[in-house]
């Protein structure tokens, strides 16, 4: 089967709706969280812990996994879901943002990006066919196309330039998507191929990248080139502008967005999807989040305080350990540290997404989203704990 996409409800005040995504792996309830799993796994957690999470599906990073395994090996062992032993649904990125972050190591051609391997400095060269070829071998259920993410700021004319460019990729990443399909090039099910949409914070471009993706045509529609330096009220401006004319009958992503506020945000302005390597990359730094804002549980203020690391949360991690017992993980240097606080921290976001799918179903987001953000924001002091 392939992707299917439900709008449920619709909210009466704003943008926010909710849904429901299905693949051959698994049903998605949407506004959904999905847990990064750059390198085939999700730090710190097992496979396991995500499903007592009812992680519903997760991420994979295709620059990551074509430099190691490869796509040989990917092809030889049956595609991630075999190769990782995740029997729900998996989204990869295109690599594009990976070689965006190697400025310094990448040179951009019409016909791909030839750069150099982070992992031993040999030369590579990713394409939009190259992707594909890569994506259809990790047998993902979404498939992102290639593009060029802009860094912040840009001219117009830059972020004009590279968005066309972005938009004759996603074509060709289309021409060949559909090429694989059902070939043994291909361990996949059933996939789907979401476009990209670019443009920077110049409104006139975002339309014109998106319009130049419907015409082509993909099973979603995500928003790309936020969060990487822009001033936040300028990336909810954009993102208030661009969401809710992506196709309402396609899921809405915004790609590596971000905090709590971040998602509640986003969900008021039409977004259904939403990664972000936050929640375990803060919690191997030791920041935890709770219901009342962020700490970090390495303070010696927390010492010989016994009580869990969210007197609101109930998962396994705070059911069990205190504040005082964590820290003396990390003191000492044990990795369990960097586990409890990863899962609590994926417990926390995916709860967030599971509390605003409710308030949605019971026509209460609006009071919801004052409630969420007033309780989260309510000991500042906390965020510099």
């Amino acid at each position: 089967m392939s992707l299917t996409f439900e709008v449920l409800k619709q909210d009466a005040a704003s943008h926010a709706r909710l849904g429901r995504i299905e693949t051959a792996h698994s049903v998605i309830e949407t506004p959904v969280f999905m847990p990064v799993g750059t390198q085939g796994t999700v730090k710190a957690v097992t496979q396991e812990m995500l499903e007592q999470l009812d992680a519903r599906i997760i991420l994979g990073n295709t620059y990551h996994l074509f430099l190691r395994p490869g796509l040989d090996a990917l092809l030889a062992l049956g595609g991630l879901h075999k190769f990782n032993s995740w029997p729900r649904s998996l989204l990869t990125d295109s690599g594009g943002f990976q070689i965006f972050s190697l400025s310094d190591i990448r040179k951009i051609k019409e016909d791909g990006v030839e750069f150099r391997s982070h992992l031993d400095g040999s030369k590579q060269f990713l394409s939009p066919e190259m992707s594909m070829r890569m994506q259809h071998a990790l047998g993902s259920d979404i498939v992102m196309c290639f593009d060029e993410c802009t860094s912040y700021p840009s001219t117009h004319t830059q972020v004009k330039d590279s968005l066309e460019l972005t938009t004759r990729w996603a074509r060709r990443s289309r021409a060949e998507f559909d090429r694989l399909k059902d070939t043994p090039a291909s361990t996949g099910k059933s996939m789907s191929l979401f476009g990209i949409v670019q443009g920077g914070v110049f409104q006139d471009l975002r339309r014109q990248s998106l319009d130049g993706l419907v015409e082509i045509g993909f099973e979603g529609y995500a928003i790309g080139g936020l969060s990487v330096g822009e001033e936040k009220p300028l990336m909810y401006d954009t993102t208030e502008f661009i969401a809710p004319q992506l196709p309402a009958d396609k899921p809405r992503y915004l790609m590596g967005v971000g905090t709590p506020e971040d998602l509640i945000e986003s969900v008021a302005r039409g977004v259904d999807m939403f990664d972000c390597v936050m929640p375990t990359r803060n919690a191997r730094n030791g920041q935890v989040f709770t219901a009342t804002g962020k700490l970090n549980i390495r303070n010696a203020r927390y010492a010989l305080d016994q009580r869990p690391l969210d007197e609101d949360c109930e998962c396994a991690v705070c059911r069990r350990y205190s504040r005082a017992y964590v820290r003396h993980l990390y003191q000492a240097g044990e990795m369990l540290a960097s586990i409890l606080c990863s899962y609590h921290n994926l417990a926390f976001y995916l709860d967030t997404m599971r509390s605003v799918r409710q308030s949605l179903a019971l026509n209460e987001f609006a009071q919801f989203r004052v409630a969420y953000l007033n309780k989260f924001n309510s000991n500042a002091h906390a965020a510099n704990a």
